[in-house]
């Protein structure tokens, strides 16, 4: 990870997900597919108007580093706001945008499989903007050995605890 300039120390961001995964721990939640923008900024330090489209970060208690998948577009402007990994960092292809076709959850869930991400408790912000029903459809069709729960709020608790820094 090269330095970015970033709002905050690539510690706080590990503070933050540290948090995040006590907290899915406590409610037996094995990876979190989080989809609101102000929770993804929360996490990964994304800051992109792309929430036209789905977009996810997601973070696996076995993984250290979140995953953050937008469009393809819009990879880039991640790559310059978070401090995430280059392959973590992932856009998915514009066949996926705005297609009757397919969905960007149908894309998400492979690289989830691909990545191991694809079995246990998933957790879902059910009440996010722009977490529609067709994403939550694509993406329970696209990860059957899971369980879907609702993870709600989840990181918005989390928030709620100031760091120093924050403050």
């Amino acid at each position: 990870m090269s330095a970015k300039n970033l709002p905050f120390s690539i510690e706080e961001f590990q503070r933050r997900i540290r948090a995040t995964k006590q907290s899915m721990q406590s409610r037996g939640i094995d990876v979190l597919v989080a989809t609101d923008p102000a929770n993804m900024n929360y996490l990964t330090g994304y800051d992109g108007w792309s929430f036209y489209t789905p977009q996810v970060v997601i973070i696996a208690l076995n993984a250290e580093q979140p995953i953050c998948i937008v469009r393809q577009m819009d990879a880039n402007g991640g790559r310059v706001t978070t401090f995430l990994a280059d392959d973590n960092m992932i856009g998915y292809p514009d066949t996926y945008v705005q297609s009757t076709e397919r969905h960007p959850m149908d894309w998400i869930a492979e690289e989830m499989t691909r990545r191991g991400m694809h079995k246990g408790t998933i957790g879902v912000e059910m009440d996010a903007y722009y977490y529609t029903a067709a994403s939550h459809a694509a993406l329970c069709k696209g990860l059957p050995n899971a369980s879907m729960v609702d993870a709600t709020a989840l990181v918005n608790w989390v928030r709620i605890i100031k760091s120093e820094r924050e403050i």
